[in-house]
C-alpha cells in the first residue's frame, strides 16, 4: 500500500476522504503491518536527531580564518626563532579563543533536540481498527490519531472529528488565545488560519479531537524549526569584521615581507637572516593579542549587562548588539504583557456596565471543568459573587459556540449565556440598556451591534457577548434549546495589554539609531491597532500570504520599507531576517516561543526574554531577565562601549605596528644592518601589545555610542595610513640623527630606536585612545596607564639596564637620549593634530 504525495502544503484544503485515499489510509486506521513498513520507510517522528559532533571539522573551520591562520604562523616562526614565551601565550589565545567557539556551536546545535520534549510521549492511534498506545515515534503518515484535552498534538494533521476542541497555537503562532478547531472546508492561506488542522507541539485545551496524521518528523511545522536551528547561523557582523580585519591585515603582511625580502635578496643579504627578518616583521603585524583583548573586553561588557539583568550567552553577541542598526521584535512579550487581561465589559450603548461584568462572572465561575483563559481574566476582573449556586449547564459547543450555566441566588434563578457575539445575539430577543430597560431586538439592532463588534475586533481585541434571562421555578436547563428569548446585555473585550514602558523604550532605541520592525504570528488588525495605541513609528504593512508570494530578491526589494509583518511563520521570520541582512543591516530579533526560534537562530544578535520557551532561550545569544526593550536599549549602549574598546586596539595596533614595520622596512634597504634583530621586534611587538592590556577598562567618548558601528576596515585602513606613516617619519629621522649626528655602532642604533620606537607606542595611546582632545576626554582608566607605563618602564630596563648586552643592546650616551626625547614630544605633538583628521575620515 504505497504512500502517495500529499499535492499540496496546504493540506487543509483537500477534501478529508481525497486526503485519506491519497494516504492509503482508512478512517478505521492503519494496519500495523503497514504502519512498520512506512516507518522504516520515512524514519521516526521525531523532529531534531541527537547531534552528531565533527569537533575536528568544526576546530579545522576555524583555524583557516585569516585572523587565525596568521596567529599561528606568528606562534610557529616565534618558535623556530627561540621566542618560547611568544610561542606559548599565541597558541594558548588561539586556542582558548577556537575552543569558545567550538563550545558555543556546540550548544546551538543542542537548541535543535531540546524540540524533542514538545511533543507528546505517547499517542492513541487507531491500529487494525483497534486504539492502540504507541510511543509518538512510530507514528506515520495515514494514521489516525485520538486526543483529548491535555493532549500535545504529535503530528500535523487534518481534524477529522471535533468535539468542542479547542488548542493553545502560541507556541507556532505567539497568539495567547485558544484556538477553535472544527471539521470543514477550508481554504485558509496559512496553517494559522487553518480551523481544520492540527499542528505539532500545540496542545488541545479543551473538548477532544481525532486527527489524520498527514506529516511527521522534520516534514512538519515544528519540525521545519528543527531543521532550521541545526543549520550553521549565518555570520555574525562581528565575524564578519574578524574576518575582514584579518584579511587587511594578511594584505599588509603579504606585501611587506615580499617587498622586503626581495629587497634583501637584491642587495645581496644573507639569504637566511634576510628570511628570519623578513618573517619577524611578519609577526611584527600581528595582532596577537586581540583574541585576547576582544575577549577580556567582552566579559567586562558581560559582567555590566548581567548587572542591568541581561545574560549573555554568547560573548561576541555584545559587540552585535551594538552594531545592531534595526531590531525585529515579536510582539508577545515584549511590546504586550503576553497574558489575557479583561479591557472592558460594556453595555449594548457602549458605555461601562458593572452588569454585564457580574453576569460574565456568574458563567464562569460556576461553570464545570477548568476554567478558560478567557474566563481566568473574567474572575480576576471581578471574582465570583457568594451566594449563587450552580443548577445545570450547557457547556461550551463550537456548533453554537457558546456556553450557559443555570443558577440560583439573591432569591432567583437565571440563565447566564457568553460566547462569540454573534452566536449570542441570534439567541435575544431583547436588549437592556445601563438603567434596566429592556426594548425588542429588531434586525437593524443585531446588525449595528455586530458591526460594533467587528470594529472593536479590527482593534485587536477579543470579544464575547453576554446574555441572560429570569427562569422559573419549575424551568430547567434541558440543553442548547433551552437558550433562547434572551436579554442582550452586552460585551466583555480582552486582550494582550501593551506594557507601559514600550513606547518610551521604542523611543530609546530610535534614538540610537536603532529601528524597530515587529515580526509578528498574529494578524494585521491586531499589530495595527497596537501601533496606534503605542503610536510607535511604524510604516507598511505585510502578511505572511504576501510574503510567501514574493521571492528571496523581491522580499530583499520590500523589507527595507515596511515595518509590519503580520500572520507570518516561523520560516517566514527567518526570511525576513536573512533580507534585512542581505541589506546591509546588523539585525537583532527578540521573542520568545519556538516560532521565533529560526529567526532568533538567524539575527546577528539573537534575544529572548525571561521566561520564554526553552527552545527560544537556548536559540538566543542574550536573555533579557526583564523582559523590558528598555533594558535591551541599555545593552545597545553597553554594547558599543565594547565596540569602542575593541577598534581602539584594533586602531593602535595596526597603525603603530605597520608605522614601525614599515621603517625597518626602509631601513634595512638604507643601512647596511639589521635595523632590529629578529628577536628584538619580537620583544618590541610583545611590549607593545603588553602595554594595551588595559584598553578593555578604559572609558569611551560618548559619540562611540550615540549611533550603530561597523567594522568599516576601509576607515581602518585610512586611519593606519595616516597615522603609521606619521611614526615612519619619525622613525627615519632618528635614523638620520644616530647615522650621521652620532655616527652610532650597530648595537647602538638598535637600542636608541628600540627605545624611541617604544617610547611614541606607547604614550600616543593616550592620545588616540579618544577621537577628541586628549586634555578634554574622560581621563584613562588606572588600569590602561598601570600597564601602558609598566610596560614602557620594562623597555626602558631591558635595553638600558644590566640585561641590555644579553639582548643585543648597548649603552647610550645622555645627549643621545634627550634628542631621542625631544623626537617623541614632537611626535606626541603631531599625533595629537592629525588623529583628528584620521578620525573625521573615518566617520565618513
Amino acid at each position: 500500500m504505497p504512500v502517495k504525495t500529499v499535492p499540496n502544503e496546504r493540506f487543509w484544503v483537500v477534501a478529508p476522504n481525497a486526503l485519506i485515499a491519497q494516504l492509503g489510509s482508512s478512517l478505521t486506521g492503519l494496519p500495523t503491518v503497514e504502519a512498520g513498513r512506512r516507518l522504516a520507510e520515512h524514519g521516526p517522528n521525531t523532529v531534531a536527531d541527537q547531534p552528531r559532533l565533527q569537533f575536528a571539522r568544526k576546530i579545522g573551520r576555524r583555524l583557516i580564518e585569516p585572523l587565525v591562520a596568521i596567529l599561528l604562523v606568528a606562534a610557529f616562526v616565534s618558535g623556530m626563532t627561540g621566542d618560547w614565551p611568544g610561542f606559548v601565550i599565541i597558541t594558548g589565545i588561539v586556542a582558548v579563543s577556537v575552543g569558545l567557539d567550538v563550545v558555543q556551536e556546540h550548544r546551538a546545535e543542542l537548541a535543535a533536540d531540546r524540540l524533542r520534549e514538545s511533543v507528546a510521549v505517547k499517542a492513541s492511534v487507531r491500529r487494525d481498527g483497534q486504539v492502540a498506545t504507541v510511543p509518538v515515534e512510530e507514528l506515520v503518515s495515514g494514521d489516525v490519531v485520538e486526543l483529548a484535552a491535555g493532549a500535545l498534538v504529535p503530528a500535523d494533521g487534518l481534524l477529522l472529528v471535533s468535539r468542542g476542541a479547542q488548542a493553545n497555537e502560541a507556541l507556532l503562532t505567539g497568539e495567547p488565545y485558544p484556538v477553535s478547531k472544527r471539521f470543514g472546508a477550508c481554504d485558509a492561506p496559512g496553517p494559522a488560519e487553518a480551523f481544520n488542522a492540527l499542528f505539532a507541539g500545540t496542545a488541545i485545551v479543551t473538548g477532544s479531537a481525532t486527527m489524520l496524521v498527514v506529516a511527521t518528523g522534520r516534514a512538519t511545522r515544528l519540525g521545519g524549526v528543527a531543521v532550521s536551528l541545526a543549520q550553521r547561523r549565518p555570520p555574525t557582523a562581528f565575524e564578519k569584521g574578524l574576518h575582514g580585519l584579518g584579511s587587511l591585515i594578511l594584505r599588509l603582511t603579504v606585501f611587506l615581507v615580499l617587498f622586503v625580502l626581495l629587497a634583501q635578496l637584491g642587495f645581496q643579504r644573507p639569504p637566511l637572516e634576510s628570511f628570519l627578518f623578513a618573517v619577524a616583521l611578519a609577526v611584527g603585524l600581528t595582532p596577537e593579542l586581540l583574541p585576547m583583548v576582544t575577549t577580556v573586553t567582552l566579559s567586562r561588557g558581560a559582567m555590566r549587562m548581567a548587572r542591568k539583568r541581561v545574560v549573555v550567552k554568547r560573548l561576541a553577541a555584545i559587540h552585535d548588539l551594538g552594531a545592531m542598526d534595526v531590531l525585529c521584535t515579536d510582539k508577545t512579550g515584549t511590546l504586550t504583557e503576553a497574558r489575557i487581561a479583561l479591557s472592558d465589559a460594556t453595555g449594548p450603548d457602549g458605555t461601562a456596565s458593572p452588569r454585564v461584568l457580574g453576569l460574565a462572572a456568574l458563567n464562569a465561575g460556576l461553570a464545570s471543568g477548568v476554567p478558560s483563559a478567557l474566563d481566568a481574566a473574567i474572575l480576576k476582573a471581578a471574582p465570583l459573587t457568594a451566594g449563587w449556586t450552580l443548577l445545570s449547564e450547557a457547556p461550551f459547543g463550537f456548533e453554537r459556540r457558546r456556553s450557559s450555566v443555570l443558577c440560583a441566588g439573591d432569591g432567583e434563578r437565571l440563565m447566564v449565556v457568553k460566547g462569540a457575539p454573534e452566536a449570542v445575539l441570534a439567541a435575544c430577543t431583547a436588549t437592556e440598556d445601563a438603567s434596566g430597560h429592556v426594548q425588542p431586538m429588531t434586525p437593524a439592532l443585531r446588525a449595528s451591534l455586530l458591526n460594533g463588534a467587528d470594529a472593536r475586533s479590527a482593534e485587536g481585541l477579543r470579544l464575547l457577548g453576554v446574555a441572560a434571562r429570569s427562569v422559573a421555578e419549575g424551568e430547567v436547563l434541558e440543553g442548547p434549546e433551552s437558550e433562547r428569548d434572551l436579554v442582550f446585555a452586552g460585551f466583555c473585550a480582552f486582550l494582550d495589554p501593551p506594557k507601559e514602558s514600550a513606547a518610551e523604550a521604542v523611543a530609546r532605541l530610535g534614538a540610537l539609531g536603532v529601528r524597530v520592525k515587529i515580526v509578528s504570528g498574529d494578524a494585521a488588525p491586531v499589530l495595527l491597532h497596537l501601533v496606534q495605541t503605542l503610536s510607535l513609528p511604524c510604516k507598511g504593512l505585510l502578511t505572511g500570504e504576501q510574503i510567501e508570494a514574493l521571492d528571496h530578491s523581491g522580499l530583499v526589494a520590500r523589507v527595507e520599507e515596511v515595518d509590519l509583518y503580520a500572520r507570518v511563520s516561523p520560516d517566514q521570520k527567518r526570511r525576513v531576517i536573512l533580507a534585512l541582512k542581505e541589506r546591509g543591516h546588523t539585525v537583532g530579533f527578540i521573542g520568545d516561543g519556538i516560532n521565533d526560534a529560526p529567526a532568533i537562530h538567524a539575527a546577528d544578535a539573537g534575544l529572548s526574554v525571561d521566561g520564554a520557551t526553552e527552545v527560544a532561550q537556548a536559540a538566543a545569544d542574550l536573555i533579557l531577565l526583564a523582559p523590558d526593550l528598555g533594558v535591551l536599549a541599555e545593552g545597545v549602549e553597553e554594547g558599543r562601549r565594547t565596540y569602542a574598546n575593541i577598534m581602539k586596539y584594533v586602531r593602535m595596533g595596526t597603525s603603530s605596528n605597520f608605522g614601525t614595520m614599515f621603517s625597518m622596512a626602509v631601513a634595512s634597504l638604507m643601512i647596511p644592518f639589521l635595523p632590529l634583530l629578529p628577536a628584538q621586534i619580537l620583544l618590541n611587538n610583545l611590549l607593545y601589545d603588553l602595554s594595551e592590556m588595559g584598553i578593555p577598562f578604559d572609558a569611551v567618548d560618548r559619540e562611540d555610542v550615540a549611533a550603530p558601528h561597523g567594522w568599516n576596515m576601509g576607515a581602518v585602513l585610512r586611519f593606519t595610513l595616516v597615522m603609521g606613516p606619521l611614526s615612519s617619519v619619525f622613525d627615519l629621522a632618528t635614523f638620520g640623527i644616530l647615522l650621521w649626528g652620532f655616527d652610532v655602532t650597530a648595537e647602538a642604533f638598535r637600542t636608541a630606536w628600540f627605545v624611541e620606537s617604544m617610547a611614541t607606542q606607547v604614550l600616543v595611546i593616550f592620545l588616540i585612545r579618544t577621537q577628541g582632545s586628549a586634555w578634554r576626554a574622560a581621563r584613562p582608566h588606572p588600569v590602561l596607564v598601570a600597564t601602558s607605563l609598566s610596560a614602557l618602564a620594562l623597555a626602558l630596563a631591558l635595553a638600558l639596564g644590566p640585561l641590555a648586552p644579553l639582548l643585543g643592546f648597548a649603552p647610550l650616551p645622555g645627549s643621545l637620549l634627550a634628542v631621542i626625547a625631544g623626537l617623541v614630544v614632537g611626535y606626541l605633538i603631531l599625533a595629537e593634530v592629525l588623529k583628528r583628521f584620521a578620525s573625521r575620515v573615518e566617520r565618513v
